[in-house]
């Protein structure tokens, strides 16, 4: 069993480990029970006669994060929004080889009634001291105590850097007023399915219209509000008074739920060093590529609990 790191985690559509013969994903779907505290969900699968957490193999050409949905849906008949990375499990199986199984914290906002298949029979809601005494496998074991441990965010940000705008040189007008390009609607388009995982509450973008045209598809997909305007965290905003800028930040992070913010590549890396490091900001040399996301997820007090980087739209 492979856990992440506490808060920053890379690249997290690839994966990490290197060549395997087999690559599965799946979740520890939690929610919060009517007195308040955490419970997470397992189900029992008849050919193992276990207890563990939904989990299944990846479809050729699927994103991660949508293969750790899609088998929670299948075996849990849960229906989630994705948290933070929480590891990956690694071991071999007899007859196919290495396999490698990466999961996500995941927040239940809906679902169906539960019907028995030959593959799951049965779905139990525990609280992670029960759910650690009735799963079968350690590994499962370690993913509860992981999700309990960091605990489960009462707000997230979707950090996206805008993506591929038109040429500087053969714009013209206000730089603020430059579109995407080509290459960019494109992207845009690929970011949509991946953002709608992080199942957005509401919407904000910088001021430069690439921002808003980035999360464009999502917002209407979604069917948020149209995006908040926020100066602060463009470039020229941020610049003025960063200080500002990350109080502003802070501000849209207090707000409960899943708030989905486009910025710039000039402000993006010094907001995450500073959460990462609020007693030594500096110009360190985080990833932000063009339609990249950082998913930041944070507690009651606004303490950051995670930082996943994705570096591309992923499929």
């Amino acid at each position: 069993m492979t856990l992440l790191s506490p808060l920053r985690t890379d690249g997290a559509e690839a994966d990490p480990t290197g060549p395997a013969d087999v690559v599965a994903a799946g979740t520890v779907p939690y929610r919060i029970g009517t007195d308040g505290t955490l419970e997470v969900a397992l189900v029992h699968r008849p050919r193992y006669d276990d207890w563990s957490l939904p989990k299944g193999h990846q479809d050729p050409g699927e994103a991660l994060t949508l293969t750790a949905l899609r088998e929670t849906a299948e075996e849990a008949r849960l229906d989630c929004r994705l948290g933070g990375r929480l590891g990956y499990t690694e071991y071999r199986v007899p007859g196919q080889g290495r396999k490698v199984v990466h999961y996500w914290a995941a927040e239940v906002v809906g679902g169906h009634d539960f019907v028995a298949t030959d593959e799951t029979d049965s779905l139990r809601w525990a609280s992670p001291a029960e759910a650690r005494e009735v799963v079968d496998h350690e590994h499962d074991r370690t993913l509860i105590s992981r999700l309990a441990g960091i605990g489960v965010p009462a707000s997230t940000v979707v950090l996206v850097r805008h993506a591929k705008a038109g040429s500087r040189s053969a714009w013209d007008g206000d730089d603020d007023l430059r579109p995407l390009s080509g290459t960019g609607y494109t992207q845009a388009d690929r970011l949509t399915p991946f953002l709608a995982r992080f199942g957005a509450d509401r919407a904000a973008a910088a001021p430069p219209l690439r921002c808003a045209q980035t999360i464009a598809p999502l917002v209407e997909k979604a069917g948020l509000d149209r995006p908040d305007t926020e100066p602060l965290l463009g470039e020229h905003g941020y610049w003025v008074d960063p200080a500002a800028g990350l109080a502003r930040f802070r501000e849209l992070a207090t707000r409960p739920g899943v708030t989905l913010l486009c910025s710039q590549g000039g402000v993006i890396p010094d907001v995450v060093d500073r959460l990462l490091d609020p007693s030594d900001a500096t110009d360190a040399d985080l990833p932000s590529h063009k339609a990249s996301t950082w998913v930041l997820g944070f507690g009651g007090t606004g303490t950051l609990l995670f930082a996943d980087y994705y570096r591309r739209p992923p499929a």
